[in-house]
């Protein structure tokens, strides 16, 4: 993952939106990038706590709003009460399985599911942004805890 890459974007667009480049930014920016897998607003406050890195609650939220808004991260809602993030910066697009026992998440990509939704959009006249398919089920090894 390229964060410097990512850095620019993020200036980029903080500069289109005539909003300040604050070192707290880009300091949740940093650590995000440096996350593997899914996180929510309560564990990235935590873990920059825990490094003595000093950013508010408000300022949390406010900038993983401004980094789902330019494409740096992705937010999901996965059944449960709190949104989810993870990066998407530099990501292919991929799908995710819920399980329902353990909460355990799993990502798979698949083409054929690219392309059916590529058609049902061509098929419909719509421009496609982006989309996230979310299968809840139960996973194998909660299906074996049975």
């Amino acid at each position: 993952m390229d964060s410097s890459a990512a850095k620019e974007t993020l200036d980029t667009y903080l500069r289109q939106k005539k909003l300040r480049p604050t070192r707290e930014r880009f300091l949740l920016l940093e650590e995000i990038m440096r996350t593997s897998g899914h996180f929510d607003a309560d564990q990235l406050f935590a873990s920059l706590n825990a490094k003595g890195l000093k950013a508010s609650r408000a300022t949390v939220y406010n900038t993983l709003d401004l980094l789902v808004e330019c494409g740096l991260i992705s937010k999901y809602r996965f059944g449960d009460s709190h949104s989810r993030y993870e990066k998407a910066f530099g990501r292919p697009r991929h799908d995710h399985l819920i399980c329902l026992d353990c909460g355990e998440i799993i990502e798979f990509v698949n083409d054929r599911l690219d392309k059916i939704q590529k058609d049902v959009c061509q098929e419909n006249k719509f421009t496609l942004h982006n989309s996230t398919l979310q299968i809840f089920g139960i996973c194998s090894n909660c299906q074996d805890k049975r």
